[in-house]
């Protein structure tokens, strides 16, 4: 998969869960930190340096394969594996013109690329659409930092000037040109966040403005496509959106739902580093999503 367009950072801490941890770097989603609203926007990892070609490239690779047919090969321990399958991926990369052609932002015409919002995220939606065409299984496109919605401060100014706008715009683009090109019917997405904001409005310490702090109580998610029936609303919350007054969902719940949607089996699990069995599906698919009946 691919994330972009930038790590989910808090000043010199880059938050976990952005990496495959324990299973290897090899699981590792391909993170682009660059604007794909930035005029001179490409991904560098998929240009060749000076005095390099695709033929040339293909000769060095037929070498190293001749290398290590004659066994010259370091051995095929978990390590030199990963590398392995890391340099085959990267060969892949380079020698593909429809991933290439992906990045090509410029290809876009000027009207699709302000329907999305001439903006990091709006284009990061759009890159986003691109990449699915090209058949990159999973694209997460995070709209900023992790203070991004964190509105501690100036909550309601933050939402309507910028905040809102961009991702109603972005969004309604994505889901749109999705739904135009058939690719909505086997393409999930989900908008979300890791929690909610406070019923309670407050004013930090030194601040003037006021704005809400996190809840984890109650929240909402947004969710289109591979087969989920739309104009829907499930669940409920009391009248200050504090407390579920209905079924609630949680964390775990969510990831089901993807990974089964992905096709990963109740059953899946991984080993960690101590050869223990961590089950991928712990939670539970939210099946109204399917069926548009509460439970």
């Amino acid at each position: 998969g691919v994330n972009l367009p930038t790590y989910l950072v808090e000043g010199p801490l880059t938050w976990p869960g952005q990496h495959a941890g324990f299973l290897g770097a090899r699981h590792d989603p391909w993170q682009i930190n660059h604007d794909p609203n930035d005029p001179q926007f490409k991904v560098d990892a998929l240009s060749f340096p000076e005095q390099m070609s695709e033929t040339r490239l293909a000769t060095r690779r037929s070498l190293l394969q001749m290398l290590n047919s004659t066994g010259c090969s370091p051995g095929s321990d978990t390590r030199t594996q990963a590398f392995d399958d890391q340099q085959a991926a990267a060969f892949s990369l380079l020698t593909s013109a429809r991933v290439a052609t992906a990045f090509r932002m410029d290809q876009e015409p000027e009207t699709t690329r302000l329907r999305y919002g001439r903006n990091k995220f709006g284009q990061s939606l759009l890159l986003a659409r691109r990449l699915l065409e090209a058949e990159v299984p999973v694209v997460q496109a995070a709209m900023g930092i992790v203070q991004t919605w964190d509105t501690h401060v100036d909550n309601w100014g933050r939402l309507k000037t910028t905040l809102l706008p961009q991702l109603d715009q972005g969004l309604a683009a994505l889901i749109d040109d999705l739904a135009d090109s058939g690719l909505l019917e086997h393409t999930m997405v989900f908008v979300m966040g890791e929690f909610g904001r406070t019923p309670r409005i407050s004013t930090l310490p030194g601040q003037s403005v006021p704005g809400r702090d996190h809840w984890a109580h109650a929240y909402s998610i947004l969710c289109s496509g591979a087969g989920i029936q739309g104009g829907q609303v499930l669940g409920e919350t009391d009248s200050i959106a504090a407390w579920p007054l209905t079924r609630s969902w949680t964390p775990a719940d969510v990831g089901t739902t993807l990974l089964s949607a992905l096709g990963i089996p109740d059953d899946a699990v991984v080993m960690d580093p101590l050869n223990r069995p961590n089950p991928l599906l712990n939670g539970e698919i939210i099946t109204p999503l399917y069926t548009g009946r509460a439970v």
